[in-house]
């Protein structure tokens, strides 16, 4: 199987498209070696208009969040329905077993999608969300993905036509009618450029992604009736993570309004790639996207090939060193938010695929993490707490990422945590200390106002997605010296400009290994190495313990 932006590999194929010599836009970005066009001929026309969109969006975005008195009447009542009748019948049916939790994930994710598109799209961004949700509802929310019925040829054919002004058989020699990926906000579909004097690409295969007919206003209302409905559901689902819908909904809508206009992604598609150029991060690739089709609605892309992210067999019978593909994942994504602040910020199976060569292929730009400087700093600075121990400067970076208030009193919050005593193995606790424990926790950091900023989010989602591919490409990695070889790289690559930038001494970051084994809850004395493998099994031990205990 490939991934859905990607064409099957063959056994004989590097994962390039053919071409006669090498592109001369390398230095733009980390793109494939003989592509199809260079994007170093010109700006693009669609590219200029960027940054007065971007600033159109943000200004627009509170009006989209703000409560209304009066929502979308028949909408909301629909939202209303279903989403009461899933509350009710839970409540009534399944309240207070140890399979509650359960049942009201199904429930949800049952009531997301009857009510289409947009629910099904916030339901995707909650199953990649492990450790943001239970998981329960994170399992429940993964059967959303890829479960979108296509939008018929006509309707595809149509709104192809009216964005590109002329006729569908004009610009494409061949159009695909069956999608390759249908989904909540577009589908994709694979064709080939009419050869046209002055178009890039004439003879070329492509992939199309075509926005849903109506779907921009069909999100738009959605996000007036959330905004409306959240500030009733405040400690009305009884789900730790979901303690603040206002604050989830503003969340969603930040991060699917960009989604909306695919200017802004194939604009996301040069800047990752020009940051692992920059990098010397060769070992990503990014398509290019065409430097004359690109509209609010219709995005045309270089095609790329390869291994779908979960073929280990294929990648290794081709010679694929699975473990290396992890680690140079792991750091050129670290490196991108740490080094440059833009960063891929939905990575999923579905979103990358290994080329036939080793390299990853990033898709699907619509979510793009983009940090201002304070929120890269802080991000500078939770890493530089992570490696030497110090839970102060974790806090204060979460504070200064929008975690937590402006005016958090860090020592205060470090103490009430418990975050200042000796890390407690969380498998040594029973079923009813653990659950004690987590409400203990959750409760403090929302008496606290923490919440979870967009950037932060797109962050942890990624990381829970590398801790994932972990358990597929590299299961028996030893985590300690993967951690240790990531922390060397950063401090021999990048340590000096990192040391300057954050006021300090390359002499005092030292990596406190110790602190990250206790951090992870075992012994330091007595674990001199720890797999993947072992961490999952300590993971579920923790989960079934959990699981014993009816939700309240």
């Amino acid at each position: 199987m490939t991934s859905a932006f990607s064409s099957p590999t063959h056994p004989d194929s590097d994962g390039a498209p053919e071409s006669a010599g090498t592109c001369d836009d390398l230095d733009l970005g980390s793109f494939s070696d003989n592509g199809p066009w260079s994007m170093a001929a010109q700006e693009p026309d669609w590219l200029r208009t960027v940054p007065i969109r971007r600033k159109h969006q943000a200004s627009n975005l509170p009006n989209l969040t703000r409560p209304a008195l009066v929502p979308p009447i028949r909408r909301a009542l629909t939202v209303v329905r279903v989403l009461g009748s899933a509350l009710l019948a839970w409540r009534f049916k399944e309240r207070g077993r140890p399979t509650s939790r359960s049942g009201l994930s199904y429930r949800i994710r049952r009531a997301a999608e009857l009510l289409g598109p947009t629910y099904i799209k916030l339901a995707q961004i909650i199953s990649a969300g492990e450790g943001l949700f239970p998981p329960e509802l994170v399992e429940e929310c993964k059967k959303c993905r890829d479960q979108v019925p296509g939008v018929p040829f006509a309707k595809v054919k149509e709104a192809v036509e009216r964005e590109l002004g002329r006729p569908l058989a004009d610009v494409f020699e061949h159009f695909d009618p069956e999608p390759i990926a249908a989904a909540s906000i577009a589908q994709v579909h694979r064709a080939r450029l009419r050869a046209e004097p002055g178009v890039a690409g004439g003879g070329k295969d492509v992939v199309v992604k075509v926005q849903r007919p109506g779907i921009d206003d069909v999100v738009r209302r959605d996000l007036r009736v959330l905004s409306w409905l959240a500030p009733f559901l405040v400690g009305r689902i009884p789900v730790a993570a979901l303690a603040n819908p206002p604050a989830l909904v503003e969340l969603f809508a930040e991060t699917i309004v960009e989604e909306l206009d695919f200017n802004l992604e194939a604009a996301n598609m040069i800047d990752v790639g020009r940051v692992f150029a920059e990098l010397g991060q060769r070992d990503f690739i990014v398509p290019r996207p065409h430097p004359q089709y690109v509209t609010r609605k219709l995005l045309v892309m270089e095609e790329l090939s390869g291994f779908n992210f979960n073929d280990v067999a294929g990648m290794k019978d081709a010679g694929v060193d699975t473990q290396a593909v992890l680690k140079t994942g792991m750091i050129g994504f670290l490196e991108g938010v740490f080094l440059h602040g833009v960063f891929h910020g939905d990575l999923h199976g579905g979103n990358l695929f290994v080329m036939g060569d080793g390299r990853t292929a990033l898709m699907d730009f619509g979510i793009t993490g983009r940090l201002s400087e304070r929120e890269r700093m802080a991000f500078l600075r939770m890493m530089m707490g992570a490696t030497t121990n110090n839970v102060v400067t974790q806090v204060e970076a979460l504070r200064d990422l929008g975690a937590l208030p402006r005016d958090t009193d860090i020592e205060t919050v470090v103490s009430d945590l418990g975050l200042d005593g000796p890390p407690v193995d969380p498998t040594t606790l029973d079923p009813d200390e653990l659950v004690a424990e987590l409400q203990r926790v959750v409760k403090a950091l929302l008496g606290y106002g923490a919440r979870m900023p967009k950037p932060l989010m797109l962050y942890v989602k990624n990381l829970i997605f590398i801790d994932g591919a972990t358990a597929t490409l590299a299961p028996d990695l030893d985590l300690f010296t993967a951690i240790t070889e990531v922390a060397t790289h950063f401090a021999t690559t990048h340590g000096a400009t990192i040391a300057a930038q954050l006021g300090m001494s390359d002499a005092d970051w030292q990596l406190d290994l110790d602190g990250v084994k206790a951090g992870l809850g075992v012994d330091p004395a007595e674990h001199d190495s720890l797999t993947y493998a072992e961490l999952r099994d300590r993971r579920e031990l923790i989960r079934k313990r959990l699981g014993t205990k009816p939700l309240r």
